[in-house]
């Protein structure tokens, strides 16, 4: 009983000899992994000394006294780094066996000595041995069960990242839709059925109009708030079995099949448009926001998946051409239509280098006098193959491409030298120049127009910029900031094709006007119905409630001019009076049709002095 008690004391006291010795442990294993052929990267290394102190201290408390659970539980880290770094293929199993068998070799030669130095007998040497050999196979036994979970552990982590990138891969990260990728796979697999089973198949392509004015006015965060809405509304619509995707920026697609096909693709597209012509409310906004949408359809068959999706894409510009807020099904005259189309668009980029544009210039008349006040510069292409190609058909793509701002300061620079020109032929002509929402969109226009008017000389009081009200109102309160400058700087400002756009009397009394322009559109009404003689009485009272001059456009007959001058129109242009002139033709013009006084401007109402109008 004595003897075993005293066995006992020995054991642990070179329990504790060795945890006094930890460091000594590890720097044995790092000499004997020196002198090894395999060396690891140094944070690789840094785990292994880890796992070493914590076995160490471990075996060191079982042969000090320490009971075996608690022994385990020390050691437990030491076999869970030994199996992570298994798993995770930092280190060879094989070496990290090796690394144990060494730790095992370093502790036992500290035992060894320090048995010496306490004078320890054999029994209690071969006692603290056998304590190692067991704490070594039980590290051993237990790395192993750690590399087998931490690689179960992984393989799921792996399934799982592989799952989520497969669907970051076919899936919008915005909105969590099919992107172009599943969305022709989509469409094969429903061609493919199509074909089995004889069931009709339609690719539908959704754009939102005017989607950039909403970045543009509120933010891309608004924006996306929008977009997700949108989903919202379309996924209500479609059924199950069909597919609704994101292409990308504000275009959708979806394809539709079998069932949901029976009453015809235009029904299932007149559903959209219904559902997405009632206002959004967005967080951010203080009012719901409206929106439309143009939607092309690709009905009937195809050869592949992508023939779809283009026949669809090139029925959406249709609908865009026929006024936006409607759906148009795909014919094969529509291919010939675009491809001429985007012809077009690669002529008019080399138009502005090449000087194809042109400006001509229409005569603006005093409807009271009958004098002439001033001209309207208006842009014309001559297109080498084409000949003559009318503003209608090239302004928008102009404005579509981004071309429009760089021609609209060409346009400003060639009118102002061209007014400047008459002016030294004693032609003090005013001259009034069309303004695109591009150009207005940014402060620098403001900057560019005084550049402008000191590089030509031109008098800023004898300029007029047309703005449309649909320009003004994408950004009101910017619209007032910059018009303002403008007109601190002499310009004069006139709200074009006035009663078209959706400008509110509010606004209207903020706005720095000088002139409303009254569409064409208007004119043309006027003598067929007493709503539309109504309605030219009304902004023509508007205009004089305002002290805002009014110009009617597009007179053209003696009738129109007679009952614009009985309800006291100020100013008027059209063919009836004159046609767009070259320059050198209006100086010719000018000899028979007499130029009003400088300075003089027609009267807001021969009823009335014209007073200068002040904005509340």
């Amino acid at each position: 009983m004595e003897a075993h008690a005293l066995s006992d004391d020995g054991v642990s006291r070179l329990g504790v000899a060795l945890a006094r010795r930890v460091e000594d442990v590890v720097s044995r294993l790092r000499e004997l992994t020196s002198a090894s052929a395999v060396h690891l990267d140094s944070q690789i290394e840094a785990h292994f000394e880890d796992a070493a102190r914590t076995s160490t201290v471990a075996v060191a408390g079982w042969i000090g006294g320490d009971s075996p659970e608690s022994a385990r539980d020390a050691g437990w880290d030491a076999t869970r780094i030994f199996g992570m770094l298994a798993a995770q293929r930092a280190a060879s199993l094989n070496e990290i066996t090796k690394r144990c068998l060494r730790w095992r070799d370093a502790v036992a030669e500290v035992i060894a000595e320090e048995a010496l130095v306490l004078g320890c007998d054999d029994e209690v040497v071969n006692q603290a041995f056998e304590m190692l050999r067991r704490s070594f196979d039980v590290t051993l036994v237990r790395m192993c069960t750690a590399f087998e979970t931490e690689r179960h552990r992984l393989h799921a982590e792996l399934i799982e990242r592989q799952a989520e990138l497969a669907f970051h891969a076919t899936h919008d990260a915005l909105t969590g839709l099919p992107n172009r990728t599943l969305i022709v796979d989509r469409i094969r697999q429903a061609l493919g059925r199509a074909r089995r089973q004889r069931t009709p198949v339609a690719v539908m392509f959704i754009d939102l109009d005017n989607f950039k004015n909403v970045n543009d006015m509120y933010g891309h965060g608004v924006g996306d708030h929008l977009l997700r809405a949108v989903v919202a509304r379309l996924s209500g619509v479609v059924r199950g079995m069909d597919t609704l995707g994101r292409l990308g920026g504000d275009e959708f697609v979806i394809v539709a099949e079998g069932f949901s096909l029976i009453a015809g693709p235009e029904l299932m597209a007149e559903r959209m448009l219904n559902v997405l012509r009632i206002p959004f409310a967005i967080e951010e906004l203080d009012t719901p926001l409206s929106v439309t949408a143009s939607i092309g359809i690709a009905a009937g068959e195809r050869r592949v998946a992508e023939e779809y999706l283009r026949d669809a894409d090139i029925a959406m510009y249709r609908a865009k051409w026929m006024g936006r807020d409607v759906y148009a099904l795909f014919d094969s005259e529509m291919g010939v239509a675009v491809q001429s189309r985007l012809l077009l668009e690669m002529d008019l980029r080399d138009a502005l280098s090449e000087n194809q544009f042109f400006l001509v210039y229409q005569p603006i008349f005093d409807l009271h006098t009958m004098q002439t006040t001033g001209v309207e510069a208006l842009l014309r292409w001559h297109h080498p193959v084409r000949g003559l190609v009318l503003p209608d058909e090239f302004v928008p793509l102009l404005e579509e491409t981004g071309l429009i701002a760089a021609v609209g300061r060409t346009v400003l620079e060639h009118a102002c030298r061209q007014g400047v020109a008459w002016h030294a032929g004693g032609h003090r002509l005013d001259v009034a120049v069309n303004v695109s929402a591009r150009q207005l969109d940014t402060d620098d226009f403001v900057a560019e127009l005084r550049q402008l008017l000191a590089a030509t000389g031109f008098p800023p009081e004898q300029l007029t910029l047309e703005i449309t009200e649909t320009a003004l109102m994408r950004d009101p309160q910017a619209s007032i900031r910059r018009l303002d400058a403008v007109k601190d700087l002499g310009v004069r400002v006139a709200i074009d094709d006035f009663g078209t756009g959706y400008s509110s009397l509010e606004y209207l009394r903020q706005f720095p006007v000088d002139t409303l322009k009254i569409d064409q559109s208007f004119i043309a009404r006027m003598l067929r119905d007493t709503e539309g003689r109504a309605l030219i009485h009304t902004l023509l009272e508007l205009g004089a409630a305002l002290h805002i001059e009014t110009v009617a456009e597009g007179i053209e007959s003696n009738a129109q001019l007679t009952e614009l001058r009985d309800q006291h129109c100020t100013s008027g242009q059209g063919f009836f009076l004159g046609r767009p002139l070259d320059a050198s033709e209006v100086e010719d013009f000018l000899a028979t049709h007499p130029l009003k006084a400088t300075g003089e401007r027609p009267p807001v109402d021969v009823r009335g002095s014209r007073g200068a109008r002040r904005r509340t």
